[in-house]
């Protein structure tokens, strides 16, 4: 198979769009629905704004609802039906936006906002599908900042005695080389006033 050129197209469809028209076509024929969570698990740091993204597909319009379950129980955060506006809990108002593929963004999320969150996706009584993703937040550890900062100080210190000394003994070298040059000199003229001597 030879390489594509700039501009040129492909013949065949591509995976990804082959895979979500056999999952339509799947859930089509029974009648149901279908979600899928492209990431189920998400890292984030404190006050950053996350989304979490998911995708359903269904044959009528479904009811939306997300859940959060942190270490104490389950609390409810926002319900909707796309093209409706949504009903957003009090705990969560002014930071959730809804999006009508069933997506949510958290804004200026906080560690306490660690935990599973669960998505169902009802279109009727007896027809739905749920799925769960983990967001984990952290805190930016400035204790780690500290040992970075002390790390970079101690590499320089060490950098300025390492020069330090390739100063000394530079300057021991070339002190040497001098008073050698320098014997070497008297003996050479020590011997030249030998000869003269001599002669």
């Amino acid at each position: 198979m030879r390489p594509l050129r700039c501009g040129e197209r492909t013949q065949g469809i591509p995976l990804g769009l082959l895979a979500f028209w056999v999952t339509a076509a799947r859930c089509l024929q029974s009648q149901g629905v279908s979600l899928y969570i492209p990431q189920s698990a998400i890292n984030a740091t404190v006050q950053q704004d996350i989304l979490l993204s998911v995708n359903y597909i269904c044959h009528g319009v479904p009811t939306i609802e997300w859940k959060y379950t942190p270490n104490w129980g389950v609390q409810r955060i926002v319900e909707w039906k796309p093209g409706t506006p949504a009903n957003v809990s009090q705990s969560h108002r002014e930071r959730v936006c809804t999006f009508d593929n069933g997506s949510i963004q958290l804004f200026r999320v906080d560690v306490k906002d660690s935990g599973y969150y669960i998505i169902t996706v009802t279109e009727h009584p007896g027809s739905s599908q749920s799925g769960t993703i983990l967001l984990h937040v952290s805190e930016i550890r400035y204790e780690d900042l500290h040992f970075v900062a002390v790390f970079f100080a101690l590499l320089a210190a060490v950098a300025v005695v390492l020069i330090s000394l390739m100063w000394v003994c530079n300057q021991c070298a070339y002190k040497f080389q001098r008073k050698r040059r320098y014997k070497l000199k008297e003996s050479t003229t020590e011997e030249i006033e030998m000869k003269d001597v001599e002669c």
